[in-house]
């Protein structure tokens, strides 16, 4: 055989070879871009002061471990508002392709947050609502829901009647004022009593200095609703410091593994309620709107547990 006949065959060869592989199609094209294409997500968190936000955080950085086109950029408000303001802007003038946000307060942030959905970024809102409808979706548990349960669970503690401190987490975020008027769902009908609620700022420190002064102001304390586990850790460490802590029941939210449901296997707290951060969820529902282009719920309400001495070892109980 010639070499130009030779040649001639193996060109035929390859140009039938690429005529079975068959052109992308527009589809397929679109669908490697975005596989092969890398996101960024910016993450703004009201304040690390606080352990659960912190788990938030990691929560966040772990479940984006197992997705290497995306990147999350971390941005700590340091528990101000404006500051927070301000990471929403920033965020918008960089072009990110999503945003993750845990509104330190509902008011000041409903602006921003509708700023940056409007101008078409994607926003996810994490554990603290914002107002109106100009965000993306909320993730989030139902304080209500567990602010009445952890009521419930004192009335029938105390046998429905009590003398109780409620020490509240930041009274202008919808958590707070959703714990509380769950609480009062709660202990509704019963004769249980709340004589010192003072607004603790999510703050052990805090906590602790509000329940030395309830201590000094009331001979009988039968229980300590605190709206997060560290409040609640603060009243016991207050009690126990002036011979009281034995008198009084505990009982708190967040149930961090290392913290909350610790402090239950400790016998520090009677109860704690599972308050989930959402960080996991946001990261998958991230990558079904900007991956997948799926249209999301505009609220995914995440579930919650109760862990006491009774049920702690075997994972706790959810609450229907």
């Amino acid at each position: 055989m010639r070499v130009g006949t030779l040649t001639g065959t193996l060109l035929v060869a390859v140009v039938l070879a690429m005529g079975c592989a068959g052109p992308k199609t527009e589809d397929g094209a679109q669908r490697e871009e975005q596989e092969q294409r890398q996101f960024v997500v910016g993450m703004s968190q009201c304040n690390l002061g606080e352990p659960w936000r912190q788990q938030m955080n990691k929560d966040v950085a772990e479940a984006a471990k197992a997705h290497p086109e995306l990147k999350i950029v971390f941005k700590d408000a340091q528990n101000k508002s404006e500051v927070q303001q301000q990471h929403v802007r920033e965020f918008m003038q960089q072009g990110v392709d999503a945003i993750i946000i845990s509104p330190k307060e509902t008011e000041p942030l409903t602006a921003p947050v509708a700023e940056a959905y409007r101008s078409g970024i994607p926003v996810i809102v994490l554990d603290r609502a914002v107002n109106g409808e100009d965000f993306t979706m909320f993730i989030g548990a139902d304080n209500v829901k567990i602010g009445r349960a952890a009521g419930e669970y004192l009335v029938k503690r105390l046998k429905g009647k009590g003398i109780v401190v409620e020490l509240k987490g930041l009274m202008t975020s919808e958590p707070g004022k959703d714990r509380h008027n769950g609480f009062l769902e709660g202990i509704k009908g019963s004769q249980l009593q709340i004589v010192f609620d003072p607004d603790c700022g999510w703050q052990e420190t805090r906590a602790i200095a509000e329940m030395n002064s309830a201590l000094s102001r009331f001979d009988k304390i039968d229980a300590v609703y605190g709206h997060n586990d560290p409040s609640a850790h603060g009243a016991y460490t207050a009690a126990r410091q002036k011979g009281r802590e034995k008198e009084i029941v505990f009982v708190g939210i967040d149930a961090l593994p290392h913290e909350g449901i610790n402090y239950v296997k400790q016998g520090i707290l009677d109860a704690t309620f599972l308050y989930p951060t959402g960080g996991k969820e946001a990261v998958d529902w991230v990558l079904r709107i900007l991956r997948n282009k799926e249209k999301p719920p505009k609220k995914v309400v995440l579930p919650t547990r109760i862990y006491t001495k009774e049920n702690v070892d075997a994972g706790g109980e959810e609450i229907p």
